[in-house]
């Protein structure tokens, strides 16, 4: 299933108004005022909090008042320390704060899963929201505290709807490392071509599609990032050589009942011609 969507947001808005006072004071209380303490003990975690707030201003406070102004995450995040009581005394250091930030997020374990229809053939991917967005399988970050496979079933679900939780197997994963980033990715199978696939969270999936594995595949030795139908790869050619080593020896169950049918068939026909040699032997 394809979906079409609009180009996300990469900068804050020229038009609208800034939040009132009073949005935002709902905004400290709802995401950082009532949550526990161990979720204030690092800026790492206010600003996933903070995160977290932001999609929610973007997703509904904008969304049901197109006056409002739309806001970068890093502009955002500014408005909510000067706002905020609680973070106030901490403006001085914001840049260093978010810089900080957006280190520690590439650091923070990825999963995910590799869904393959009933052939093998073809793999399910996703496309990000922003304009000029790469392919990629479904995944997201690991929560806090939260197992490689919670999170794989947690990200699939918000990306494409699918529940893949009875289908996940502990064993059957791939896991590369990007940068400092470990990213594992469970491979699903048994999921049908004609499933209706629809993101739970708004403006992060564009596309949903099935492809073709041997069209993920580089073009080139020096294009790793894209593959022979020019799609963004940068994703996805990680997982490829290990997701064609894992196919071929994990035939799909199609191809298992083919050749058992194919095997009966063979027997049955054998059967009389055999019985006959047996026959003229004992005679």
């Amino acid at each position: 299933m394809a979906m079409a969507g609009g180009g996300g947001l990469n900068r804050s808005s020229s038009r609208g108004q800034m939040p009132p006072q009073e949005l935002l004071d709902d905004l400290c209380s709802r995401f950082l005022l009532n949550v526990p303490k161990e979720e204030l003990e690092s800026f790492e975690r206010i600003l996933f909090l903070l995160e977290q707030a932001h999609w929610f201003y973007e997703d509904n406070s904008v969304e049901h008042n197109p006056n409002l102004k739309s806001l970068s995450f890093k502009d955002f995040t500014s408005l909510m320390f000067k706002s905020c009581t609680a973070l106030r005394p901490y403006i001085a250091h914001l840049d260093d704060i978010y810089k900080d930030f957006n280190n520690y997020k590439f650091r923070v374990p990825v999963s995910g899963a590799i869904i393959l229809d009933d052939t093998y053939e073809r793999c399910l991917l996703v496309k990000g929201w922003k304009a000029g967005a790469s392919w990629s399988f479904p995944r997201g970050k690991r929560n806090k505290d939260e197992e490689d496979h919670t999170c794989a079933v947690r990200e699939v679900l918000e990306e494409t709807g699918c529940d893949v939780s009875t289908l996940l197997n502990l064993d059957d994963y791939i896991e590369v490392s990007i940068g400092q980033q470990k990213v594992r990715l469970y491979i699903i199978t048994g999921v049908k071509r004609d499933t209706v696939f629809a993101p739970q969270t708004k403006k992060e999936i564009s596309e949903i599609s099935w492809h073709r594995i041997d069209d993920l595949l580089p073009a080139s030795d020096d294009a790793v990032s894209r593959g022979v139908n020019g799609m963004k790869l940068y994703m996805v050619a990680p997982f490829l050589t290990g997701l064609k080593a894992w196919i071929a020896t994990h035939p799909p169950v199609l191809y298992q009942k083919s050749e058992a049918s194919a095997r009966g068939l063979f027997c049955s026909l054998m059967h009389p011609l055999c019985s006959g040699l047996q026959k003229l032997y004992v005679l």
